[in-house]
């Protein structure tokens, strides 16, 4: 198993690199594929459990954030300045689509509802701001500051948890997790986006908010925060008892599985840079 998610991260981590610092098309496009693929896996763990959300919805609303972002970052439109009106579109939308399943039998429709708008809000709205983070000004070194900070994170705690962990942080959740794995995570993940934000103020040039304290007060905040998000998707998963999302990468499950601290993260570093450091 770790064999194969190591080959894998080798194959796929160049090309989301390259995907990141050219932006563009390229980077909108990887975004798209993950957050589509990750919002279909959303509704078919629910699926699972005997629920029926509606997975056109689910992708389409989701995908409809990330349009609306990528509006703004290729042509600096205002369309998602006031976001209320695709929020209330999609609930109204969507609530109309599951009154008529109702009446056609469907007794948990109600449930269905609540499921549908959460998986459009949860993977379309949180995701979109890996959108908004890469126009950032340095937004692709702000990206490779954050979402290394959520890989560092993963690693240390992996690699130290499994030798020396001994404490469970999450017995139901996630019993491999231990706190020991969790704190060695949040050190590794401090260091590491530190020494990567020292890193890219080189490139990113003179006037370049990019320092390595910053770079480890990211580290910090993301690595406390965001695991939460790993946490959530293994309470999904387990209730219905699910193993991954999908089996989509070889090694790493599926698109969902793979970006459930990302969706944390972006939000996480975001608001953090925007308010603090620029």
């Amino acid at each position: 198993m770790l064999r194969q998610r190591v080959i894998v991260t080798i194959v796929l981590l160049p090309i989301g690199m390259a995907a990141i610092y050219y932006g563009g098309l390229y980077y909108i496009s990887l975004i798209t594929i993950f957050l589509g693929l990750a919002a279909w896996e959303y509704g078919q763990l629910f699926s699972a459990g005997g629920y029926r959300p509606s997975g056109v919805l689910v992708v389409g609303g989701a995908l409809a954030f990330i349009l609306l972002r990528s509006l703004d970052y290729f042509y600096e439109s205002s369309w998602y300045d006031d976001i209320a009106w695709l929020i209330s579109i999609l609930v109204l939308v969507s609530m109309t689509y599951h009154l008529i399943q109702y009446e056609r039998g469907r007794d948990q429709a109600a449930t269905d509802f609540a499921v549908t708008i959460s998986g459009i809000l949860y993977i379309g709205l949180l995701g979109s701001y890996l959108v908004l983070l890469r126009g950032l000004p340095d937004g692709a070194w702000w990206v490779l500051t954050t979402l290394p900070a959520v890989w560092l994170a993963d690693s240390g705690a992996y690699f130290y948890g499994r030798t020396y962990g001994k404490r469970k942080l999450c017995p139901r959740l996630s019993p491999k997790k231990s706190w020991e794995g969790y704190l060695a995570g949040i050190a590794v993940s401090i260091l590491g986006t530190a020494a990567f934000a020292a890193m890219w103020r080189l490139p990113a040039g003179p006037g370049t908010e990019l320092t390595a304290l910053r770079g480890a007060i990211l580290g910090l905040i993301i690595s406390v925060v965001a695991p939460l998000g790993d946490l959530g998707q293994s309470m999904i998963k387990r209730q219905f008892h699910v193993k991954d999302s999908s089996n989509l990468i070889p090694g790493h499950g599926g698109a969902f599985d793979r970006i459930d601290s990302w969706l944390w993260a972006g939000v996480l570093g975001y608001y953090i840079i925007v308010w603090f450091f620029l």
